[in-house]
């Protein structure tokens, strides 16, 4: 990776292109409502504070294992992120990261956002806009 590259305030908060196209590839591949799932906590996730590149990059291949093998194994999103979205990703990034600010607006869009993917799943649609 090129000095420019590894300066850039992109690279730093999803890593390397090669490994965030990676992701974004494997992503792709979920049943959709795990894929919705994935890329509201990807969308919240990228609001905290970037500590290096190679370790958010970890972070979101993390999540990206974690979504495959809950859909391999049928597990609904629930038993997965549990009933605070919210919660689960701040758990989940402290592993990562530290710090960040989350504004109001993401964490209600990550709790909607996960119950209309957790909605799909069983067949019933969250109509709450």
């Amino acid at each position: 990776m090129s000095d420019v590259e590894k300066s850039g305030f992109l690279s730093k908060v999803i890593g390397p292109k090669k490994r965030w196209r990676a992701y974004k590839a494997r992503v792709k591949e979920l049943p959709e409502n795990h894929r919705t799932a994935v890329e509201a906590i990807e969308r919240y996730l990228m609001h905290f504070v970037p500590t290096d590149e190679d370790s958010n990059a970890s972070m979101f291949e993390d999540l990206a294992d974690l979504f495959e093998q809950a859909a391999a194994n049928g597990t609904p999103i629930r038993e997965v992120v549990g009933e605070d979205p919210v919660e689960f990703a701040g758990a989940f990034v402290q592993n990562y990261t530290e710090g960040g600010y989350v504004p109001a607006r993401a964490r209600k869009q990550l709790t909607d956002d996960i119950e209309r993917a957790a909605g799909n799943e069983t067949g019933t649609e969250d109509t709450t806009v």
